[in-house]
């Protein structure tokens, strides 16, 4: 039963996709649809990797923006607890239930500030990132009016050129503010690099981590030296995380996609030079998009188009078949090849989506499949949630 909603007052097609129950060949699309067997293998098999190499595994809870999804690798994986990038995404987690949640990001508004202060009333430790030593005093005197802790990251640049400093007398002189600061406690390192996670090639994903392993060793010498001890060094994606876990440097993964895998990441190569979507990783995330017209002979029209995803990693693929192939899309239509004219009106397709976290914003619902039956409807908690 889902907890969410009342769903007897629900329409399908109207306010929701589908209805647990239902036959999974109902589902109104377009739709996001979750294998729900895949998705508890993913989680289970990140989970046990990070236990393994005596890792802790917060997850990214921008990707999936839902609390429901969250728990249950929580539950099933053994997550420490979720970052996520923007301070109302983080509330929702934390008025969800999730009791550790960072936002592995700069907050320096005022307003999001003073909302970043109050989230431990929620009943959630909160961190944040930091780069800038004129955010100290303002984090500070927040957490101090509202009586409340915010413990700090300093992060550092590792290659992504985006926010984050570049030496390590910066992190040092960031972290012994930070320390000295009331309201405050200084709770270690976050380095990640998202960019080289998507590089096709093993090699070159290893060797531009390898640049963010030599920062972070550097920088806890300088802090230890300093006699500042990291609680959380942390970093790694879904395309580096073997690296990270065997550095001697990390001690907190922050993989995201693994859980859901879509078509950018899923052509990644491991070591053996094999996709991960082949073996590491299951596709557990899909579109579910119905066939809407055919009256052209060779193409077949869905009603998946740009308004149902993102394409900025490029288009989706059409999941378990290569007789045809999404080739293009508009607002509200999705352009499928089709040579040998095997699609009809209404057949359904699984589109796996080019890039799983934009998309999910995009939608509502995660439909929960299993054995060909909905078995879940869980809201996309943090769809909006942007500030």
């Amino acid at each position: 039963m889902n907890k969410h909603a009342d769903f007897d007052t629900f329409e399908v097609g109207y306010d929701i996709p589908a209805k647990p129950g239902m036959s999974a060949e109902d589902v109104q699309t377009p739709a996001l649809v979750l294998d729900l067997d895949a998705l508890e293998r993913n989680i289970k098999k990140m989970g046990d990797y990070a236990k393994a190499h005596g890792m802790r595994h917060r997850v990214h809870g921008k990707m999936h923006k839902s609390v429901d999804v969250a728990k249950l690798q929580i539950e099933l994986g053994g997550a420490c607890g979720v970052c996520c990038q923007k301070v109302s995404e983080a509330e929702v987690f934390a008025r969800g239930g999730i009791k550790d949640v960072m936002v592995s990001n700069q907050v320096t508004d005022p307003a999001k500030i003073d909302r970043l202060a109050r989230m431990p009333k929620l009943g959630a430790r909160t961190l944040c990132c930091v780069d800038d030593p004129a955010n100290v005093a303002n984090l500070s005197a927040a957490a101090t009016r509202h009586g409340t802790e915010i413990e700090c990251l300093v992060e550092i640049d590792c290659g992504a050129g985006r926010c984050g400093v570049t030496t390590t007398k910066a992190v040092v002189e960031i972290a012994k503010m930070i320390d000295a600061a009331p309201g405050l406690k200084f709770a270690g390192i976050q380095a990640y690099q998202g960019a080289m996670q998507h590089l096709d090639s093993y090699e070159e994903r290893q060797s531009k981590t390898q640049v963010a392993i030599d920062m972070v060793h550097d920088a806890i010498a300088g802090l230890k030296a300093e006699g500042l001890a990291c609680d959380i060094v942390g970093g790694g994606g879904t395309g580096s995380y073997y690296f990270e876990s065997n550095s001697g440097a990390f001690n907190e993964l922050q993989c995201g996609s693994y859980a859901f895998m879509d078509a950018d990441y899923g052509r990644i190569l491991d070591k053996d030079g094999k996709r991960i979507d082949e073996g590491e990783w299951e596709n557990a995330l899909f579109i579910l998009t119905t066939v809407m017209s055919h009256a052209k002979a060779d193409k077949a029209i869905v009603d998946a188009g740009l308004k149902a995803q993102s394409i900025d990693s490029g288009l989706p693929t059409v999941f378990g078949r290569n007789d045809v192939e999404y080739v293009k899309c508009s607002d509200e239509h999705g352009v499928v090849m089709d040579p040998g004219g095997v699609l009809a009106v209404n057949d359904k397709l699984r589109l796996v989506p080019g890039h799983c976290d934009p998309t999910c914003n995009v939608h509502d619902w995660y439909v929960g499949v299993r054995g060909g039956v909905v078995e879940t409807v869980w809201p996309v908690s943090a769809r909006g949630k942007a500030y």
